[in-house]
């Protein structure tokens, strides 16, 4: 995983030479630092064109990744995320793990105060699976925060009918 600082270093923003990685690549993911650290704000992604497979079958899975994050010193540089998530496309593991480990990348990438990455995956058999995780730094406001977001994040299901 590259990092940079403010925004020397980014590789891939603006290149037009970027090269798709084929399976599991965090080493893609850049950052840049924030510049508004005295703030508490969130950043949030949707990617509504994820696909993994199956690790058993082989067969493709399709989801909507959500990710919200409050940064602290370094974000992440969004091509690189693009890049990163795509290389889940020949990548075999079981939606929860998908959603936990991009949430553990990212953590370990740019040490966010808080951030949380909800998966909502196209039924397969009849059934959706939508796992969702989420990290507050430990000893801090955020910390609770995580516990308050996991306790009440899906207080209103969805309807069949509004995928």
């Amino acid at each position: 995983m590259r990092t940079a600082d403010e925004t020397n270093g980014i590789t891939l923003l603006g290149s037009n030479k970027t090269k798709y990685p084929d399976n599991y690549s965090p080493e893609v993911l850049e950052t840049f630092v924030n510049k508004h650290q005295e703030n508490d704000y969130f950043v949030k992604f949707n990617c509504p064109e994820f696909t993994s497979l199956c690790p058993i079958t082989g067969q493709p899975d399709f989801a909507s990744i959500y990710i919200s994050y409050i940064p602290d010193v370094k974000m992440v540089e969004s091509k690189s995320l693009k890049l990163y998530l795509f290389s889940y496309r020949n990548h075999g593991d079981f939606h929860e793990d998908c959603v936990n480990t991009i949430m553990k990348d990212l953590v370990k990438l740019m040490d966010p105060r808080y951030i949380e990455v909800w998966g909502k995956f196209t039924p397969r058999g009849g059934i959706s699976i939508d796992p969702y995780c989420n990290y507050g730094r430990k000893g801090t406001k955020y910390e609770q925060l995580a516990w308050d977001r996991l306790a009440h994040h899906d207080m209103y299901p969805e309807k069949i009918d509004n995928r």
